[in-house]
Order: structure tokens, then sequence, then C-alpha cells
């Protein structure tokens, strides 16, 4: 009898291996109590954020200013100065003197206007100066048109003043503000996933896993699969946050251009996956040479201050967009996630720069997957103390 022979079974692939690390290094940090929290925490402080906005901009605006008198003149010149100076101004009618001092009295209305004799009078609980621009600038605008008609004047052939803004984009502003949120929440994301990409990487080899893992696959594939997962992760908040912000803003109607702002926010998250990309190769790397979370602090250092550097000048860009700081550093890989954006944003970034910048972007991201692939080989294996990047690389060729 014939013993039964079987197919034998297939070693994995690149592609399989790589996305095998990719989805445990998901499934670790989903698990993790602490990243849930983290991300609930940073969504609840954007909502907090909007409805501050909306707070801010629904109120302190807005007024009630009562009338005793005729308000079919009054009535609309009141609401008209109110909108000239930003203010919902809303007229009540009212009987006479002694119910117009019951309802400022009772702050049923903010102040309450006498128009009946020979020189008005405003009532109020307190001095505003805004509501007696208001009421002022009403009852003038009227004492002014009443005498120019007893003089013969035909009011209706004055001409309006047409208004022209010399600025290019109402919405520049906005731009600029969101870009600054977005690089600020990018600067925040670099440091958090590259963190994890380094602290997986000590300790796996603190424990002695790497070896295990070597074992099925090659140190670029352990490499990739980390990078890629976190990445994922990543990509993912920051898309929720841009959904939510987006959403919030066009929902509560806290933008004027909501083109410009998708726009903008698009640009973030681009720009997250190519500073992801890139940092998180370096961070891995870095760690890779060092065996204890307490040696890691040193090695991440380099790479944390180009975070802070980036970070600053994306901040004077928004001041100073066309500066030679940020047109220089806009295109200085590493520099340029966090720089860009906000030139971009502030519509002082050509095409054929931004196009530049990641192109410089894409060249700084394939040396370092490269020359960092053969410092992970040659130190992921080296678990005693700290090892040098010159000794990496040797064992590497090796």
């Amino acid at each position: 009898m014939n013993a039964p022979t079987g197919t034998p079974a297939r070693a994995p692939g690149s592609t399989e291996l790589v996305r095998l690390v990719a989805g445990r290094e998901i499934s670790t940090r989903l698990r993790d109590k602490n990243f849930i929290i983290g991300v609930a925490l940073t969504v609840l402080l954007l909502l907090g954020i909007m409805a501050f906005q909306i707070a801010v901009g629904t109120g302190g605006d807005e007024g009630r200013v009562g009338v005793v008198g005729d308000t079919s003149q009054l009535g609309p010149a009141i609401e008209a100065q109110g909108e000239a100076v930003g203010m919902d101004v809303t007229v009540v009618p009212l009987d006479d003197e002694a119910a117009a001092r019951a309802a400022v009295e009772s702050e049923d209305v903010d102040g309450a206007l006498l128009a009946g004799g020979p020189t008005p009078q405003l009532l109020v609980p307190d001095r505003d100066a805004t509501m007696e621009a208001v009421v002022n600038g009403a009852v003038g605008a009227i004492a002014v048109a009443e005498q120019l008609a007893e003089a013969g004047v035909d009011l209706s052939s004055v001409p309006e003043v047409d208004v022209t803004s010399l600025a290019e984009d109402d919405g520049g502003e906005e731009q600029v503000l969101v870009a600054i949120i977005g690089v600020a929440l990018l600067y925040g994301l670099l440091i958090m996933f590259g963190q994890f990409v380094a602290q997986g990487v000590v300790e796996e080899k603190a424990s002695r896993v790497v070896e295990l893992l070597l074992a099925t696959m090659k140190p670029w594939q352990l490499l990739a699969g980390k990078i890629l997962g976190l990445g994922v992760l990543g990509l993912a908040q920051i898309v929720l946050i841009g959904v939510i912000s987006v959403g919030g803003a066009l929902a509560f109607d806290l933008v004027t251009v909501p083109g410009d702002l998708i726009s903008t926010v698009v640009s973030v998250i681009l720009w997250f996956v190519l500073g992801y990309a890139f940092y998180a190769s370096v961070f891995a790397v870095a760690a890779s040479l060092v065996s204890r979370q307490e040696d890691l602090g040193s090695v991440l250092t380099p790479m944390m201050l180009l975070l802070i550097a980036g970070f600053f000048v994306g901040l004077q860009a928004a001041a100073d967009p066309s500066g030679t700081l940020a047109v220089v550093t806009s295109y200085v890989p590493g520099l340029s996630p966090l720089v860009m954006p906000v030139r971009q944003a502030a519509g002082e970034a050509a095409l054929w720069e931004v196009v530049l910048a990641v192109a410089l972007m894409l060249v700084a991201i394939a040396v370092a997957v490269r020359l960092g692939g053969r410092v992970y080989a040659g130190a992921l294996l080296r678990t005693s103390g700290k090892t040098k990047l010159r000794d990496a690389l040797k064992a590497a060729q090796g």
C-alpha cells in the first residue's frame, strides 16, 4: 500500500506577510484602551471647539429695542443700523413710557426709545455704546432724510454705494486657520504614531519576539507591516477628524467658502500620508538601535526636534507665508508636511512648488526606507545595549 502523499504547504509571499504584520499592529492598538480613549478625547475636543465657535458666533450679537411711537420708519432704520455694526436687532413696539420703563427694568428689551416727544430719549438698564450707536444712527438718518425731503431733494435719485472688496479671497483667513489647526493635529499624530512604531520595535527586541518573527520573514517585511498597519490607523483617525470638522462646519455654517475648507482638509490629509511614511521609517530605524524603552528617548531626539522645528515654522508661515523661511522650509523633506499646507491655504504656493515639495518628499521616503531597511536588518537582532549606526550597517552588509 502506497503512503498518502500531500501537497507541501505553500510558503506565504511578501504581500501576505506584510498584511499579517499590519493586521497584528491594527488589532493590538484597537484593543489598547489608552488608544481608544485618546481618539475619543480628540473627537470630543473637536466637538467642543465647534460648540464654542457656535456659541461665540450666535451669542452677544442680538438685541431687542422697544420703540414708543411710529415704528414704520424707525423700525427698518434701527434694524439697518444694527446690521451695519453686526448686531441682529429686533424692534418691539411699546404703548407708552410706562410700558417702556417696565420692559427695560424686566429686561424684556435691551433698550427703549421714546420717539414721540420733540427730543427722542433712550432708556437702557446700563450704558451700552453699541446700542446707543445703533439708535442714534437710526434717528439721525431719519432726521436727515426728513430735512432733505423738506428741502425738495429727491432721495430716490441718490445712488447707493457699490462696495468692492480688494481681498482676493474672502475665505483666506479661514483657510489659514483651518490649515494651522490641521498642522497642529498632523504634528500630534506624527509624534504619536511614530512613537507607536518605535515602542513596538523596542518591545519586540526586549521580549525576543523579533527572533521568532524573523525566522519566518525578512526584516523589511516586518518593518513594512508595522508602518502600514499603524499608518492605516493614523489615516483613519485624521480622516475621521476631517469628516467631523467639515460636516460640523457646513452644518452650522461656520465657514464662508466651503470648497476652500474641503480642499485645505484634503491637503492636510495627503501631507499626513507623506509625513507619516517618512517619520515612521526613521522612527523604526532609530528604535532598532536600542533594546530598552529607557534608551528610546536618546535616539528619537533628533527626529522630535525636526518635528518641533517644522511645527513652529508652520505657525510662522501663517503670519508670513511668502517669507524666505516659509518658502525654503516648505521644500525641505521632513519640514514640508508641516509648512506647505499653510502656504497652500494662504494661496502663496504655486502648483509647481507643491509638485516639487511632494517629489522631494517621495525621494526622501525612498532613501529612508532603503537605508533604514539595512540599518533595521543589521540592528534588530542586537539585543545587548545600544547599537551604533555604523555597526548596524556593517552587520547588514555581512
